[in-house]
């Protein structure tokens, strides 16, 4: 963990509040990845641990998400007013045209999630990976004319040097240290780390057997959770999904169900990863 990260017990701060006295603020995450036929060693881990290469079985489970699940999942969530922010892997919109244009007409903030996701982070200093965020950083703005605000290292390889390394970069927020129900500081204050839950994400989940079924109870158990805790303390609950995973078709109404529950109740604030960051900002100025 940043050594700036002094710690701070939940129960003692004070209260956070959300837009119109909201319990909870909550934001969805599709991860919109892309991974490298044959990636070049690097960081020390091999990104298809499957031999011989190219893992063929498992480039195409993803790259299903790319050429179907998205166009199953995106929609969905439309129809319930969401705005997700994506974790977007810039070659994306290098190599699929269609879903660069498909996200950029909807207007979706993007939380840049590394060029690759077979990249990796792992053994790099933080010079390097600013550098590494830059070149990101221009290519997305070489397509598309905007920049990207958030920060989520490829492959889940952020170090203790990722946070400087994206303040340095001018970024507003990070997702990758997992570590709170409510927004942080880190890099002396420079940028704010949101949470982000690997706890509940399909990605993660799915990879060791744990179906539908079972995931729907317990992201509706946390999510109610959170949200009688956010009666008093401001919570935030993030949703990280995979098309290559929620986007499969027996698989697409059980997200239907976690949408049509959350959907159902008061006091919680649709947001983006900007609009949390910048809500927190104005909190902790007011005097938290």
């Amino acid at each position: 963990m940043p050594k700036s990260l002094a710690y701070s017990p939940i129960a003692e701060r004070p209260p956070l509040a959300w837009p119109g006295g909201a319990r909870l603020a909550f934001w969805v995450v599709p991860n919109i990845e892309h991974y490298a036929w044959m990636p070049a060693p690097s960081g020390g881990q091999n990104p298809w641990p499957r031999m011989p290469h190219p893992d063929v079985g498992a480039y195409g489970v993803r790259d299903y998400g790319n050429r179907v699940g998205f166009d199953r999942m995106m929609p969905l969530m439309k129809s319930y007013g969401l705005r997700p922010t994506l974790s977007l892997n810039t070659a994306i919109y290098e190599l699929f045209p269609a879903i660069r244009d498909a996200c950029e007409a909807e207007g979706y903030e993007v939380m840049c999630h590394g060029r690759l996701n077979t990249d990796q982070l792992t053994g790099m200093g933080r010079a390097d990976q600013k550098a590494y965020i830059e070149l990101c950083q221009a290519q997305f703005e070489a397509l598309t004319g905007r920049r990207f605000p958030g920060w989520f290292s490829p492959a889940n390889t952020a170090t203790v040097e990722t946070a400087a390394a994206a303040a340095d970069a001018g970024l507003a927020y990070i997702v990758d240290y997992f570590h709170d129900d409510q927004p942080t500081l880190l890099a002396n204050g420079r940028i704010v780390c949101l949470p982000y839950t690997m706890d509940l994400n399909d990605g993660w989940n799915f990879r060791y057997a744990v179906e539908a079924e079972d995931f729907v109870r317990a992201t509706i158990d946390q999510f109610e959770q959170l949200y009688a805790e956010g009666d008093v303390h401001g919570r935030v609950m993030s949703l990280p999904l995979h098309p290559f995973v929620f986007g499969q078709p027996h698989r697409i109404r059980h997200l239907e169900r976690i949408l049509d529950h959350i959907a159902s109740r008061p006091g919680v604030w649709h947001a983006t990863g900007s609009e949390i960051a910048a809500w927190y900002l104005q909190q902790i100025g007011a005097g938290r």
